[in-house]
């Protein structure tokens, strides 16, 4: 092949790549995992913690809200339960993240759910700084990412009234679209809170926070406006473009995150003696704070050959994990492996929030066609508990791709 020939080809290669990254927002299915697996397992955690929630998070909380406030003015953290140490302020934060949590998890206005989810998240995690048990840092990385995903593009009730709408639309062509008032209005209501929180000093003391706040205010707002006025336009190609580039970039460090996560995990435990004589796992099981079902973990306990087993499995896949992604089977026995893993974790150890956090990070890995079996399987079930109801149509898959390429208007918006 001639060198001008080669060139040519590697263009070409080149240009296609950069079309698909642009106009394609992968991974829809994994991402809409992603967004019910989080937003779940907070509203849980949230649900669970409600009666304890004034002396973990509240104004009877040893972590007293002073010294909340002296840790967070050097630290420069973010809190809006720092903005007032009154219980009704308090209450109010409390019920918004959890109704945020539960629609985010329904994909209702996802744009707008995921900003004050990672706002819910962000003032309740910096409130207490010392109450979780791991999973907490894993959300709170997780909710900043999922501000920038499209995670509402299946699986969703955004999903499900952009394809009302084109099935409207398909059936009578002439009639008018009717507006959503409910979206307009958030957009309109976060916009004060943005102002005032900015004009007042209470968006903490870091500068990215308001940045990020500011651009995605600012873009729904000229995403509403295109989409109603200049459906067709450049314009609305070029922010379709801009959001699925943040889409992808933002999977993929998702994805790098969940690697570093497992490998650095691994390399730790590799340098710990325990680890290194297979006995790590039985120490824990004979912790009191950590054997909700004592028999259970006294029958594990006291067989050496699989704690010695479970321990350097562990460590095991934790390293490898990240090296299989090259390999497609591989990967898959070894995601199971640490799914399993985590369901030990939390019966075991008494981890459920941990563990439904970290299964929720692994799957951005999980492939699309069991993702697909599992919604027709959802599916299925929803309409045999609820015969009757109108089924809404599911993006189509055409191939046995990892990345299931959509149409460009299935993204979320604050707008709706």
């Amino acid at each position: 092949m001639s060198t001008p020939a080669l060139g040519r080809r590697v263009d070409h290669k080149i240009a296609r790549g950069i079309q698909r990254v642009t106009s394609t927002a992968f991974g829809p299915y994994q991402s809409a995992v992603i967004r019910i697996g989080f937003s779940a397992t907070y509203l849980f955690f949230l649900l669970r913690e409600l009666p304890n929630r004034h002396e973990m998070y509240g104004p009877d909380a040893p972590w007293r809200w002073d010294m909340a406030q002296q840790l967070i003015s050097g630290n420069q953290a973010f809190s809006v339960l720092m903005w007032s140490d009154s219980t009704v302020w308090f209450e109010t934060v409390y019920a918004v993240v959890l109704i945020s949590a539960a629609l985010l998890m329904v994909g209702w206005h996802t744009r707008a759910m995921s900003v004050l989810f990672m706002v819910g998240v962000l003032s309740v995690q910096n409130r207490s700084i010392f109450m979780g048990d791991g999973g907490d840092n894993v959300i709170h990385i997780m909710a900043i990412y999922l501000v920038l995903t499209r995670c509402a593009q299946v699986w969703s009730l955004d999903a499900r009234r952009m394809a009302r709408r084109e099935r409207a639309a398909a059936d009578d062509p002439g009639r008018p679209v009717r507006g959503n008032v409910a979206g307009p209005v958030l957009w309109a209501v976060l916009g004060v809170v943005l102002i005032v929180a900015g004009v007042t000093n209470g968006l903490g003391g870091t500068w990215w926070l308001p940045a990020l706040l500011w651009i995605l205010w600012v873009g729904e707002g000229a995403w509403w406006f295109v989409n109603r006025y200049a459906p067709h336009s450049q314009s609305r190609t070029l922010l379709d473009v801009i959001a699925n580039l943040a889409h992808n970039a933002t999977l993929v460090v998702i994805m790098a995150e969940v690697c570093l996560i497992y490998a650095t995990a691994g390399w730790y435990k590799i340098q710990g003696s325990r680890w290194q004589d297979g006995t790590a796992l039985y120490y824990p099981l004979k912790l009191d704070s950590f054997t909700p079902w004592p028999g259970l973990s006294d029958i594990l306990a006291s067989n050496g050959v699989m704690v010695m087993l479970i321990t350097y499995g562990t460590v095991a896949v934790q390293v490898a994990f990240p090296f299989t992604l090259f390999n497609r089977r591989v990967k898959n026995v070894l995601l199971v492996a640490m799914m399993c893993e985590h369901a030990g974790i939390a019966l075991l150890l008494g981890l459920p929030f941990f563990s439904m956090a970290m299964i929720a990070a692994d799957s951005v890995f999980l492939p699309t066609a069991f993702l697909l079996w599992l919604g027709s399987r959802t599916t299925l079930a929803r309409e045999r508990l609820f015969p009757g109801r109108a089924d809404v149509p599911r993006p189509r898959r055409d191939s046995v791709a990892e990345e299931v390429p959509q149409r460009d208007d299935k993204g979320h918006t604050l707008v709706g």
